[in-house]
């Protein structure tokens, strides 16, 4: 306090001319004393300088003066020891640390910077790695354009952990990572993921593989990848970007990944899947007798069966009913042969039965057979038959439609009425089982009448809920090939997850390139993202990755800056939940392995959160400032 305003600190720090008068001074009338006092300007044998520091001198402690006025005026008012500690403060800020230091300790101990680095070094102070760990934390916590991530940063306590201003990470600054990590997104990604199967042992006997397509926005005339093309709940008009995704049955982790031009089918992929699948676990030392590859109908057919043989892979995968031998075999069980074979304790609405066959492939003069199992889903039975009656009352209610208007403009006749009605039943979907009759009395009465064709519904009835499945894998039990095929469900959660969380869609990227480095920099972030979720529940935390950063949201850190310029940081104060979160969280992510030996300002930060005892003395974290 005594210092304060004017700073002795300040005046050694600063340059001779500095402090000096505004006025200009002849070089040759400031001959400096070289001592070890040369820096401070009232030595100089210039009486002219003398006096000019002199002056200078007066000025700045009549001006301290009164601002030691000032501040004596300003603490008489002070009533409480809050008023005191608000005017010796210059400024307050809150930014933003949630569930940051739990993710970027997750990410380093992936070595994820540094293995960036390591395939795109620079000699920019701003490294590649550090730019694609602020987008990697971006896409998980608050996922922003790239022209709005600088305002995100600076709101966030991570610039000062990375070691970056946030003023530097610029959009050119993204552009040239982003270029950077394009030619090396592969290399990269498989190490990056054999750090996280190796580090928790993550078992991969079961993979599930499936493909999902990413609407793009903007022109893309010269790409490769973007393109027009078919996929399920995806605009028909909108060009999309396909990926397939190998991601294990443990924990739904990401492991392999392949981007896809927008027109490229489903089934045109699984060849080139199971080659890089066999490769990347032949480099692993995995026998690839023992992993078993599960998808849905899009990854098989006869040719894809065969070709499952000669690659000597597992596969269990739903039959598409394209071929009539597969569409009779679904078909031959009766219900009751199905009833005495279920799949699942429960027994009722909600329950799964199936009956074991042998279904044949055949192409290109090649044959094989393998083993089948017909499965009767109750759930599936029942929502399909609801939809069906829902179908039925609103085609009903358009036949109505159509008979109140016999005898006005173009209902006059029955051909007119006749072809009304038959195009009401071409619009839906169960038009097919209605039969429509318009006739005309001798009197000139028009009447319509419909009626549903029985037979037609009844042998449509018999399929519903029905699906074949095969697979090629002796050891799986009926009941095993229904559990496997139904824990599919991981990998349409992960897509769920990188469109919705991480809103991977749409992309703004304009070159193949950086689409390439954002999927891989959308797929750090999902890898991070999965591991986080996987090791919560191992810990017994039954909570989405998503939950647990909205749990850690509220975290803030407070930065105050006194009147005599120095700061301090102090953490908001814990929830007992949150304590309990992160110590079970700091737990998981040190499980197996032991924790990394480095020592970065967020690893102290948050050993510091995790070591907390009591929410009250969370408010004694103080970080020094940089």
């Amino acid at each position: 306090m005594m210092l304060w305003p004017w700073r002795m600190d300040r005046l050694a720090a600063s340059s001779q001319t500095a402090l000096l008068p505004a006025a200009p001074i002849a070089a040759e009338s400031l001959d400096v004393w070289q001592s070890p006092y040369a820096a401070v300007p009232w030595f100089s044998r210039s009486l002219r300088a003398r006096w000019q520091w002199a002056w200078y001198s007066v000025q700045q402690w009549l001006t301290a003066g009164q601002a030691w006025l000032l501040l004596l005026a300003r603490l008489s008012t002070c009533r409480s020891l809050a008023d005191l500690i608000g005017v010796l403060t210059r400024r307050c800020v809150g930014r933003y640390l949630g569930a940051l230091p739990v993710l970027y300790a997750l990410l380093e101990r992936l070595q994820v910077r540094v293995l960036i680095n390591h395939y795109c070094p620079t000699e920019s102070p701003v490294d590649h790695g550090a730019v694609a760990i602020v987008l990697v934390l971006n896409r998980l916590i608050a996922p922003r354009p790239l022209y709005r991530l600088m305002d995100w940063l600076a709101s966030t306590m991570l610039s000062d952990y990375v070691g970056v201003p946030a003023a530097k990470f610029n959009d050119d600054r993204l552009g040239r990572t982003l270029d950077a990590l394009a030619d090396h997104a592969q290399a990269i990604w498989q190490d990056i993921a054999s750090q996280a199967l190796l580090r928790y042992q993550i078992d991969l006997s079961v993979l599930f593989y499936d493909l999902t397509a990413l609407v793009m926005t903007g022109g893309y005339p010269d790409s490769e990848l973007v393109d027009y093309g078919f996929a399920h709940n995806t605009p028909s008009d909108k060009q999309k970007v396909k990926l397939g995704l190998v991601v294990t049955c443990d924990g739904g982790v990401p492991c392999l990944f392949q981007p896809w031009a927008g027109r490229t089918a489903d089934r045109a992929t699984v060849q080139k899947n199971m080659d890089a699948l066999q490769t990347w676990l032949k480099g692993r030392g995995q026998d690839t007798h023992q992993v078993l590859i599960v998808g849905d109908s899009a990854n098989l057919n006869s040719e894809l069966a065969l070709a499952y043989t000669e690659h000597h892979l597992k596969y269990l995968a739903g039959v598409p009913l394209v071929e009539k031998a597969h569409r009779t075999l679904v078909l031959t069980p009766t219900e009751r042969k199905l009833y005495c074979h279920p799949l699942t304790d429960d027994r009722g609405p909600t329950g799964y039965w199936g009956w074991a066959c042998e279904v044949p492939f055949a192409h290109g003069g090649g044959r094989v057979t393998h083993r089948g199992l017909v499965v009767l889903s109750g759930p599936m039975r029942t929502a399909l038959r609801r939809t069906r009656a829902q179908q039925f009352h609103a085609l009903f209610a358009a036949l109505q439609a159509v008979q109140a208007k016999i005898g006005t403009k173009r209902y006059r006749t029955a051909l007119e009425v006749q072809r009304r009605a038959e195009t009401q039943l071409r619009r839906s979907s169960v038009g097919k089982f209605v039969r429509v009759e318009a006739t005309s009395t001798p009197e000139g009465t028009l009447t319509l009448r419909w009626w549903i064709d029985r037979p037609a519904l009844t042998d449509a009835m018999r399929a519903d809920g029905r699906y074949l499945l095969a697979t090629n894998d002796p050891r799986l039990t009926p009941a095993q090939m229904l559990a496997r095929y139904r824990d599919k469900d991981a990998v349409e959660k992960r897509f769920r997850v990188f469109k919705q969380d991480l809103q991977v869609r749409p992309l703004f990227v304009h070159s193949d390139e950086r689409l390439r480095a954002m999927l891989l920099i959308n797929l750090i972030a999902l890898l991070a993202y999965s591991l986080l979720e996987r090791q919560a529940h191992q810990q017994g935390v039954c909570l989405t990755a998503r939950r647990i950063l909205e749990q850690l949201a509220s975290l803030q850190v407070i930065e105050i800056e006194a009147c005599d310029g120095s700061r301090t940081q102090l953490l908001s104060d814990l929830t007992p939940d949150q304590q309990r979160l992160l110590i079970r969280l700091r737990q998981g992510l040190d499980s197996p392995a032991t924790p990394s030996a480095t020592s970065t300002p967020v690893r102290l930060l948050l050993e510091r959160c995790l070591s907390l005892a009591t929410p009250a003395s969370s408010g004694l974290l103080g970080v020094a400032a940089a």
